[in-house]
């Protein structure tokens, strides 16, 4: 009984942590090497009873990416600084009550070791926006991958 309880319970919270929008590398990881050229997926679910519209990503500075894999249905916006480099990204589209969307893109890692903070801005059909920025780490997690 108190094993079938304590899965229940693990299930739970698994699904409950894994149920925002996050960066990690194209093979699941949250971890890359410093100056490598990587990989990227933003998996994006709609977690409310109306579709998701619009997804914002921050770029974190150092990261510059180089390209994108092309999502059938969304039209992409960048946002570039001075000297050339992506520093947001806007999808447009639409991913229905109960889907997912995965965008992927390339980018070489910065040359030094540290943490890259990811952040994500998901916007709704009915205007409300889901922060995944860390500004309540607790309810909307910023995804953080470490470069070694």
């Amino acid at each position: 009984m108190f094993r079938s309880l304590l899965t229940l319970s693990v299930a739970a919270l698994i699904g409950v942590a894994s149920a925002h929008a996050t960066v990690r590398t194209e093979s699941g990881l949250t971890e890359s090497a410093a100056g490598k050229s990587e990989v990227y997926r933003l998996n994006v679910p709609t977690e409310k009873d109306v579709a998701t519209t619009e997804i914002r990503l921050v770029v974190p500075a150092g990261v510059a990416i180089s390209r994108f894999q092309v999502l059938p249905g969304f039209t992409r916006t960048v946002t570039k600084n001075a000297d050339g480099l992506v520093t947001e990204i806007v999808w447009t589209g639409s991913i229905a009550p109960m889907e997912y969307a995965r965008f992927f893109f390339q980018a070489t890692n910065p040359a030094a070791p540290g943490t890259l903070v990811w952040k994500v801005y998901q916007t709704y059909s009915d205007g409300s926006v889901v922060r995944w920025d860390d500004t309540d780490p607790a309810t909307g997690p910023a995804s953080k991958i470490t470069l070694k």
